[in-house]
């Protein structure tokens, strides 16, 4: 629905709610389009995770996936992250990224908000500051009106339900040697875990970590069986939305913006139990 109204096309609306003295109506149908709804904005709690996952399935059936579907006795391999290309790689302490930064997102000019969900920047790290696994993530904002349907587009992952995919770009400034060394980053310096779908737990056991050369390579070799690798973010694409966001500061479109605040890299990750914590105060 949403990459529907991005692209100009309308969208059958029914509502049902309780008859109030406010509101006698208890229903309401129409049709509306982006230009007939007065505000029209995405809010994503958490988008650009720093780095993810890659899947696999070491048991003997198909599983169905947020990664899409993998293959038995590892017959394929996913990730999610463009590696190097990604920004929050490239500013692994979030020196420059922040509350109010300016950016691309979805064809459009969007925000950074917050903090996304699940952020865990204190996830281990390298010597070269980037982490092993998923860490920090970020909230972002913006207006849906301005976006382009190339940027934006529904998806649905065959038995697991449907998703978005939106395209982001971040312009990172240039201010000092050790910004431009972090920007450097090659995909030879960045690993992901490799971690099992098939054991039914919170937490599933990894194969160890490979580099993004090795997964850009199209295959990694898991307990000396080679297996095919592929991205679920597109490479092709990744590069297309940082060209795009070049041309706009090159034409004075787009202007960088300073954060107005910090996001915190002290979270924990809190692990949501199914019964709760106790907790008993002396």
């Amino acid at each position: 629905m949403i990459a529907d109204l991005i692209a100009g096309k309308s969208v059958k609306l029914r509502a049902i709610g309780q008859v109030t003295d406010c509101y006698p109506r208890a229903s309401f149908e129409t049709t509306i389009t982006r230009d007939t709804i007065n505000q029209f904005y995405l809010f994503n709690p958490r988008n650009l995770y720093q780095n993810f996952i890659v899947g696999v399935n070491g048991g003997d059936r198909p599983l169905f996936t947020y990664l899409g579907p993998l293959q038995p006795r590892l017959g394929n391999a996913v990730y999610s992250n463009p590696g190097a290309i990604s920004p929050l790689w490239n500013d692994p302490d979030l020196q420059l990224i922040g509350v109010g930064t300016r950016i691309f997102l979805g064809g459009g000019v969007g925000y950074v908000t917050w903090e996304g969900t699940q952020h865990f920047p204190l996830q281990k790290r390298l010597p070269n500051g980037t982490p092993v696994g998923p860490a920090a993530t970020l909230a972002l904002l913006g207006d849906a009106k301005q976006m382009q349907p190339r940027w934006v587009k529904g998806c649905y992952f065959k038995s697991y339900g449907a998703s978005l995919m939106l395209g982001v770009g971040v312009p990172l400034p240039m201010l000092s040697e050790e910004v431009v060394a972090r920007c450097a980053v090659q995909d030879q310096d960045l690993v992901a875990p490799v971690v099992d779908f098939s054991i039914p737990r919170r937490v599933r056991p990894t194969f160890g970590l490979v580099s993004y050369a090795q997964l850009k390579s199209g295959r990694l070799t898991i307990d000396g069986k080679g297996v095919r690798v592929a991205p679920l973010a597109s490479l092709y694409l990744s590069r297309q939305v940082a060209l795009e966001l070049k041309q706009w500061i090159l034409a004075g479109q787009f202007y960088l913006s300073e954060a107005v605040a910090p996001i915190a890299m002290d979270r924990a990750f809190v692990a949501q139990d199914r019964w709760g914590a106790q907790i008993t105060l002396d």
